[in-house]
């Protein structure tokens, strides 16, 4: 299998290993979703109706159960999705071809509806939320009701999440798929380049354990970030509406769109504070995992030569994995105690938000589950940082490694 190595020295083995010409390939793929998104609610949306579909098949309200995803506005999407991709697939096909392209592509696309999807699932559930409680709350209220209305409202939960379970299995299925491939191309690369890369101190610990650790990590990441976008995108409008239920907000008053306010100013807040203790964290991640290596390869090294490995460089070499560690510790001691405490108080603060609206009476108990619900997954959107802030800090640890890896070919071509 044969690269451009310039290539390789700009975006970097981990990337151009299975993705076109990445710098471009990313830049290509942004522009491209943020156009189809444009387009699509510019009345993309109905464009169905050019191809048959009934007149304002698109306005029509949604049902709350498993018929919505085979409604005809969830049809179009699926074909428009296709179209998509497939523009995309053939347009760099004919720009760089790549010997990974069907997986780097496909898959991403295959990864990326799945996200979608499941978002869609979590609109529908909240949808179901609304009118489920608030006939929990008329019957608690009138008298008792139907067992029955009750037994069916369960049922299509029960239906929907069946759904959503079997959709995330199949799609952790396929994602591990999806990463072993990507370990592959680079694995592949690297071993092509074993006679040079053998001498740097961790070789083989940065071909058999970072590539697989690399892909995992940017994969996951990659997943949260998306789904991330995708939950603003479906419910911040929701949370624009349901904010006309809650004028007050508790400390400050009255406030328009409180609650987008509240999700977005309570997430930076967290975000910047979480941020500010772990800063020493990668630096110190990348120290760890380099006298680890030294320390390992000379213990390596004694099990084939009697003048390797002695007591005295051993004692060296382990001193200087105490150090490191001890210093690890201490940091993510008050990081977690930090974030601990915010995660914590994260879960009251919904509820503590809506304290002002409840306590006048205003608000039904439908009406406050499903509120909680929306803010709390636009505030974890909004707190995509928080979230991933630990993997972060392990992503670029190994990333400087193998960066540093990389190096040592640049040097010697």
């Amino acid at each position: 299998m044969s690269f451009n190595r310039q290539l390789f020295y700009q975006d970097g083995i981990v990337f151009q290993s299975f993705f076109p010409k990445p710098r471009w390939f990313f830049l290509s793929a942004i522009l491209w979703i943020g156009l189809n998104i444009f387009l699509w609610y510019a009345g993309g949306k109905a464009a169905g109706e050019w191809f048959g579909w009934s007149l304002g098949y698109a306005d029509k309200p949604l049902a709350v159960g498993l018929s919505r995803f085979w409604s005809p506005a969830f049809l179009w999407f699926y074909i428009w999705f296709v179209l998509a991709t497939t523009i995309f697939a053939v347009f760099w096909s004919v720009i760089a071809r790549h010997p990974w392209q069907r997986w780097s592509i496909w898959g991403s696309a295959l990864i990326l509806f799945n996200i979608w999807f499941n978002v869609q699932v979590n609109v529908t559930i909240n949808a179901w939320y609304g009118p489920f409680w608030d006939m929990i709350q008329k019957m608690l209220g009138s008298g008792g009701g139907s067992i029955n209305h009750i037994y069916q409202n369960m049922l299509t939960f029960l239906l929907i999440a069946m759904v959503a379970v079997t959709v995330i299995m199949l799609n952790a299925f396929f994602v591990s798929h999806y990463v072993f491939r990507w370990r592959t191309a680079m694995n592949q690369y690297y071993i092509d380049h074993w006679p040079k890369l053998r001498t740097v101190e961790g070789a083989s610990q940065r071909v058999q354990e970072d590539t697989m650790r690399f892909a995992t990590i940017v994969e996951e990441l990659s997943v949260s970030l998306v789904r991330a976008v995708m939950v603003l995108i479906a419910f911040l409008p929701i949370l624009f509406q349901l904010s006309s239920h809650v004028p007050v907000l508790p400390l400050i008053g009255e406030v328009k769109y409180s609650l987008v306010w509240a999700a977005l100013g309570w997430s930076l807040f967290g975000t910047v504070l979480l941020m500010a203790v772990g800063i020493k964290l990668p630096g110190l991640q990348y120290n760890n995992q380099k006298v680890e290596a030294a320390y390992r390869k000379e213990l390596v090294y004694g099990e084939d030569y009697g003048e390797r490995a002695q007591p005295a460089t051993l004692q060296q070499l382990f001193e200087r994995v105490r150090v490191n560690y001890y210093r690890l510790y201490f940091h993510y001691a008050y990081f977690n105690m930090v974030s601990t405490w915010y995660l914590q108080l994260d879960g009251l603060f919904g509820l503590f938000v809506l304290t002002p609206s409840i306590a006048a009476g205003t608000m039904t108990l439908g009406l406050i589950n499903q509120i909680i619900n929306v803010f709390n997954n636009v505030r974890e959107s909004f707190q995509y940082l928080i979230n991933s802030w630990k993997t972060i800090i392990e992503l670029l640890s190994i990333h400087k490694r193998l960066k540093a890896f990389e190096s040592i070919l640049h040097e010697k071509n």
